[in-house]
């Protein structure tokens, strides 16, 4: 017959066979639903919030174009430039305290002051329906505003009220229910309070040196304008502007670079409980054939060659993967629909669900792949059995050597998922360490899976009946041993990761950062009010420590003379170009500072300017002493010499700068202070009053309870710490389900064990005793394995990635160890308990 025909013909016994159900197949189809249902779902809805941020690109950034300065206006030059293209709506945007008029209480508040014109595209809407542009006018001498709901719940107030801003009182006369370019101002840190432009104008907040940023939205009046070459003629005209300019097109590019990486970050978890599933499939597919050794028999004793009875169930496993890929795909393909409401009440992008052929595309892939690859070695073990073998039971499936076309045929397969998750993946870089990390895991698992069975092999022998027969179990051949450690081991150590980074984070915001930071940040104290600040500070909190420094803002735009869009910079570094920086001066050393190469500038220095540069970032970005940086700072380009690198302890939260300069750098240039209280022994009274009468007596300086700022990122951390739990968790399940059909696989071996024992002399409870003795010995070892290699990567990441302590979480391991043995002796019980109720004369007859 030919190729052709004999395809056509296994294909004909593939389906035939397959009339009988898919019983054996159930933890096949789960672990590859899973698996699949969690990629998809993943990238579509990433697809989805992706294309809605795209698609509502010019609401978001509340233009066609923005241009952006930070602590200057733009010049009737640059606005008269930028209005021959069309309307340009002014926004300034600054961080300010709000106080009530008795003084007795008070809120940071994100201070938005707008144009007439505000918004350009979308809608600003309030709690009353009123135009925004009445709700903001001066009536009676005294200007209005809108605030976000949480601000009139931080001051316990409702519209009608007046607070202070700056020098003047405001009337709140409507909550501030939606913001359509609020994802375009990156990230808010405290509550909204809108303003008009000439209500700023007269508050006094902005001094020379404030912490204030001027937004210029533009709408074109000719819709085919194009953005690149305004944004060309824009750089041309005005060189030093120093203006960050964005069109439509990159709306919330920190938001959209956010869901880029989480959803990277999911897909490869999800990959990680796909790969946990292969195993499963393996043990699924190598359990099936088993039950399948008399057909197999059958088709050989009539003259069917192994690779037509691998065809056979070779064309059964594509069918059942389709199913189980298709089961996937459904479940991610409705993810969209449930979390389209879900997310638009978190963030404010009309999320309109849909089908997304990509994502669902790359799911299938990733399960077909997975599910050939880790079915491909039992095939290949059932090729070249002999028809006598299968007749008898004896011959142990796992015990027969594999062809090398099957075992390249796996490897290759195991590349393609490799390489494709490569491929996908934004950060090449995690994505390889995840892929490194994949592949070592798998290796080390075995190791120790031969390593328990090597151990049980040279204990000495022991009296006891039931201890001898579990320690002959684990390293029998065909024992669970190795089933059970790589089902169980690579689930439990990704749960044990992820859950340690989350407690040692969340601790370290809480209570390690709280206990070394100072209390309070101070922004925007003017010169004229540093000497009276300072004295005001230690009337009010004596014995504390104030540290004060003068603080700019400055993009880079050059490094050593390339412009920073041509440098190739990596990912870690990147954030230093990224914006604005907060840039110092400084005649001597900042105390404690540590330099690593270089040397500190003298005190009476007045040469070229020079720069001191954070040690890590600096070699993040590839410089050298004796290079060149260049800062755009209020319009002036200013080209400095780096002298040294020095390193920065960020974690500290104290008073840190990527960028420290010679003070005649900056010789004339209008600045404020920045500054740092520490209270030893501090209360909250003590705190609530350093905070009232600061605000009282320096209306225009800006108060940053730090205690405040670590409770909103902790909060922050619980909300991405949901999404982790509930990825590690997948991997989890997968895990259970690989783990119970391990056990499934290995009941028919069981079977003749526990018959020939009780025929023996063996009672039930002896047998049931050796197997709970043994599950609990290879859950203890695997469990050991989960929490030692789940607390090294949670070591890694926390203490050389996040630069944070690390602390290992014994409570998180003893319950890995109860879920350990809980999993293994539950599962194996469960099946153990029917294998001892089988009749024996069946089982003897085939022995």
């Amino acid at each position: 017959m030919s190729g052709a025909g004999d395809l056509r013909l296994a294909w004909r016994f593939a389906l035939r066979e397959m009339r009988g159900g898919l019983r054996g197949f159930v933890i096949f189809l789960l672990c590859l639903t899973l698996g699949v249902a969690s990629i998809a779902a993943v990238n579509s809805v990433s697809t989805m919030m992706t294309e809605g941020i795209t698609r509502e690109g010019r609401t978001i950034l509340g233009g066609d174009m923005r241009f952006g300065l930070n602590g200057r206006e733009a010049s009737a030059e640059e606005q008269a430039f930028l209005a021959r293209y069309g309307e340009v709506s002014p926004i300034g945007s600054l961080r300010s305290m709000a106080r009530l008029p008795d003084g007795l209480n008070q809120t940071l508040a994100e201070v938005k002051a707008v144009g007439p014109l505000y918004p350009l595209f979308g809608a600003a809407e309030t709690d009353g329906g009123a135009p925004l542009a009445d709700l903001l006018a001066e009536r009676n001498g005294r200007f209005g505003a809108v605030a976000a709901p949480e601000f009139f719940d931080r001051l316990g107030i409702q519209p009608g009220a007046t607070v202070r801003v700056g020098s003047i009182e405001v009337e709140l006369r409507a909550r501030l229910v939606r913001e359509p370019d609020v994802l375009s101002d990156g990230f808010i840190f405290a509550p909204r309070l809108m303003v008009s432009l000439p209500a700023l104008a007269a508050s006094q907040l902005v001094q020379p040196g404030s912490l204030v940023e001027y937004d210029y939205k533009l709408r074109f009046s000719d819709p085919a304008t194009d953005p690149a070459a305004v944004e060309a003629e824009a750089n041309r005209q005005f060189p030093q502007a120093g203006w960050s300019i964005r069109d439509a097109s990159r709306a919330a590019p920190s938001l959209q670079r956010n869901i880029e990486r989480f959803s990277q970050f999911l897909t490869l978890v999800g990959l990680t409980a796909l790969i946990v599933g292969g195993v499963g499939i393996a043990n699924a597919v190598g359990a099936y054939l088993d039950a399948k050794r008399t057909v197999i028999a059958t088709f050989k004793s009539l003259g069917a060659g192994g690779r037509f009875v691998v065809a056979i169930y070779l064309f059964q496993i594509l069918v059942l993967s389709t199913i189980g890929v298709a089961l996937g795909l459904v479940l991610g393909a409705i993810a969209p629909f449930g979390a389209a409401r879900f997310l638009e009440a978190q963030i404010p992008v009309a999320a309109e669900a849909g089908i997304y052929p990509g994502a669902l595309a790359l799911a299938a892939a990733f399960g077909y792949l997975t599910a050939l690859c880790f079915a491909i070695l039992p095939l290949g073990r059932t090729r070249d059995v002999a028809a006598t073998a299968l007749f008898r039971s004896s011959e142990e499936p796992s015990l027969r050597r594999i062809r090398w076309s099957y075992a390249l045929t796996a490897l290759v397969l195991a590349a393609l998922i490799a390489g494709l998750a490569f491929l996908m993946a934004s950060d090449k870089t995690v994505a390889g360490v995840f892929l490194v990390a994949t592949a070592v895991a798998f290796a080390i698992l075995r190791v120790v899976a031969e390593a328990i069975r090597r151990i049980a092999r040279r204990l000495p022998r022991v009296r006891s009946t039931p201890l001898r027969l579990a320690i002959g179990n684990i390293h029998r051949p065909g024992a669970l041993t190795a089933s059970v450690v790589l089902s169980l081991g690579l689930g439990l150590t990704l749960l044990v990761a992820l859950a340690t980074i989350d407690n040692g984070l969340r601790r370290e915001i809480g209570t390690g950062l709280a206990a070394r930071a100072p209390a309070f940040f101070f922004v925007d104290i003017q010169n004229n009010e540093i000497d009276p600040f300072r004295q005001e500070i230690s009337q009010l909190a004596p014995g504390s420590t104030l540290e004060a420094v003068p603080m700019l803002r400055g993009r880079i735009t050059q490094l050593n003379g390339v412009p920073v869009g041509q440098v190739n910079v990596p990912p870690e570094g990147a954030w230093v170009l990224r914006g604005d920086r907060g840039v110092t001066y400084a005649a001597t050393a900042p105390e404690n500072t540590s330099l690593t190469d270089g040397e500190w500038w003298p005190a009476d220095y007045a040469g070229e300017p020079l720069v001191s540069f954070a040690a890590q970032e600096g070699q993040e970005l590839g410089l050298e002493v004796g290079q060149t940086i260049t800062v755009n700072v209020l319009g002036r380009e200013i080209t400095a010499r780096i002298a040294n690198f020095r390193v920065v302890e960020w974690e500290s939260l104290s008073i840190n700068f990527v960028m420290v300069f010679s003070p005649n750098a900056f010789a004339g240039a209008p600045h404020a202070w920045l500054a740092t209280l520490d209270i030893p022994n501090t209360t909250a009274e003590t705190e609530r009053t350093v905070l009232r009468e600061i605000s009282n007596s320096f209306p225009a300086v800006t108060t940053v309870r730090v205690k405040d700022a670590l409770d909103a990122v902790n909060a922050l951390v619980a909300q991405l710490a949901l999404a982790i739990r509930a990825a590690a968790a997948v991997a989890l399940v997968a895990s259970v389900l690989v783990l119970s059909g391990a056990l499934a696989a290995g009941n028919r071996a069981r079977v003749h064990d526990a018959v020939v024992l009780k025929t023996l002399g063996a009672t039930r409870a002896t047998l049931i005793r050796a197997y709970v003795t043994e599950y609990m010995a290879l859950g203890t070892a695997t469990a050991a394995f989960a929490i030692a290699a789940g607390a090294l990567a949670a070591w890694y990441v926390v203490a050389r990635i996040m630069r944070l302590p690390f602390a290992f979480d014994a409570p998180l391991a003893l319950s890995t160890l109860v879920v350990a043995l809980v999993l293994t002796v539950g599962f194996g019980l469960a099946g153990t308990w029917r294998v001892l109720g089988q009749r024996a004369a069946p089982v003897l007859r085939e022995l």
